[in-house]
């Protein structure tokens, strides 16, 4: 904000009076009278670099499709267009300075953007900076529009430039578990339910079900994105297009479509797509989904790593730091708990959307900017996370064998593979007597003449027990006779079909 220091201005006036800006700002009164009025996060709306290049985009596109019919002249269009042009590719972020926490509905941030385009394109003709009389915020660069228009459309096309790098680091988090659950495949443990022993598994099954359900989450987000699509360009103040030429809103949307390269389309009622804020507690939503189960997952690999000896210790985590100042040696899952609280301040953000869509009076929603804010801010931290968690914590992560075999091989968790052969009555029996002398089943099973070793060997096959094996016999509970497996042949094509055993 050095630029608020600076000891040579200029003079600019507006319906309220007159304030002195700095000579090399680009923006002007009004977000110097924003910058006043706001000191609340602290945070410049540019910490959002996609909204940012979004309003440059609206703006471009507005310039162009206002000189197609005729409401702007070529040479002013043409300045504004390479104002935003320059934007969109990084440039004068930093002239962005309103702060993210406004009120007004976003006209301060519109206002903003109307400034530094304007005196870019004044600088590019050689104009002074100020020099409003060729090229106006208002009456130039924001012709036939409000924010009310610009400023809704700006936050749906930033939210989906940010959600394109957000899907991006979930499908890399997504393979990193499922490499991770190529990797341990072979490995068995005992699996869990109400934290309580369950049936035997695979590690690698744990850690591809970690993938798979962020491979669910990535559709649903691409499903909450493509509500974004319809935008309300044209419908200025409420929704009437009040000083909006005839054929700008159909010109607009052309060439808003052919700058972001996304599939938008005007809005079929105007009035109700300019009030209505519902496509956020949407897209929030699905935010929110994606967070949790980041936390579920993180909480899940604190869980298994738990120890190193009085815990789980099924996993390691690589270790990132020194987890005690008081405690030599020990080591911390920092990098899960980080993510975790990322989950939380997300599903916080979506209680704040939730209440501000449900704020909006009438014909306009004026808590657009904390709706922006808090949803920029999910994808943010979001893509952060998933960075972190793949870099710092997954591609790390090693499997304590030795330690899951022992764990397996004491377990009563393989009574259940036995219970269709001895019975649920005498499996439940043995899986009492087992817990209580600390022998293990199979022991206890030969030993009672239940099944003899070959029996027992067949039916507690590791890739059985984990459900990897291919379709086998299996012993009837009632008869104890052996049923065959289904028959592969040929069909004559060369493919293979499934015959029917005869009864």
């Amino acid at each position: 904000m050095s630029d608020f220091l600076s000891a040579q201005t200029r003079t600019e006036t507006d319906s309220l009076g007159s304030v002195e800006i700095p000579s090399s700002a680009y923006w002007g009164v009004h977000t110097a009278r924003a910058h006043e009025n706001f000191p609340i996060a602290r945070r410049p709306v540019s910490v959002y670099p996609d909204f940012i290049r979004a309003f440059a985009c609206v703006k471009q596109a507005a310039a162009r499709a206002n000189l197609e019919i005729g409401a702007l002249d070529e040479q002013r269009a043409t300045l504004i267009d390479r104002a935003c042009e320059e934007i969109k590719t990084g440039m004068l972020h930093d002239q962005f300075v309103v702060g993210v926490i406004q009120g007004g509905a976003g006209t301060s941030t519109n206002m903003n953007a109307n400034e530094v385009i304007t005196n870019r394109a004044l600088e590019l003709a050689g104009h002074a900076k100020g020099d409003y009389k060729f090229i106006n915020p208002n009456d130039h660069t924001n012709h036939s529009q409000s924010t009310n228009d610009t400023y809704p459309t700006a936050i749906k096309i930033a939210l989906a430039f940010s959600l394109g790098s957000l899907l991006d680091e979930l499908g890399l988090l997504a393979e990193s578990f499922a490499a991770k659950g190529r990797e341990f495949s072979h490995i068995i443990k005992v699996g869990r339910t109400q934290m309580q022993d369950a049936v035997p598994m695979t590690l690698g099954q744990e850690f591809n079900a970690f993938a798979v359900t962020l491979r669910e989450d990535i559709e649903r987000l691409r499903e909450a994105v493509s509500l974004l699509r319809e935008v309300n360009m044209g419908a200025t103040a409420i929704g009437t297009g009040i000083n909006a030429p005839k054929g700008y809103k159909e010109a607009v949307i052309k060439h808003l479509r052919e700058i972001t390269q996304l599939e938008l389309e005007t809005a079929g009622d105007l009035v109700e797509s300019t009030s209505d804020t519902g496509v956020f507690v949407t897209f929030s939503g699905a935010l929110k989904r994606s967070a949790l189960k980041l936390s579920k997952i993180s909480n899940d690999l604190r869980l298994l790593s738990s120890g190193p000896q009085a815990g789980l210790g099924e996993i390691n985590l690589p270790a990132r730091q020194a987890g005690s100042s008081i405690m030599p040696g020990k080591v911390n899952p920092v990098i899960p708990e980080a993510v975790t609280q990322v989950a939380y301040s997300v599903a916080g953000a979506d209680v704040t959307v939730s209440m501000a869509v449900e704020a909006g009076q009438l014909q306009l929603n004026a808590f657009e900017p904390v709706i922006a804010h808090s949803l920029f801010q999910s994808i943010t931290w979001l893509e952060r996370a998933c960075q972190t968690l793949r870099v710092n914590c997954v591609d790390g992560i090693t499997a304590n064998e030795a330690r899951l075999e022992d764990m397996v091989s004491r377990s009563v968790t393989v009574i259940t593979a036995l219970a269709p052969v001895i019975g649920y009555a005498e499996a439940a029996k043995l899986a009492k007597e087992a817990l209580a002398t600390n022998e293990k089943v199979s022991e206890l099973v030969t030993s009672r003449g239940l099944l003899d070793q070959a029996q027992l060997d067949e039916i507690l096959q590791p890739s059985k027990l984990a459900g990897l094996a291919p379709e086998t016999d299996v012993i009837d509970v009632i008869t104890d006779a052996a049923i065959p497996a289904p028959e592969k042949v040929e069909d004559g094509s060369g493919t293979q079909v499934t015959k029917k055993p005869a009864k």
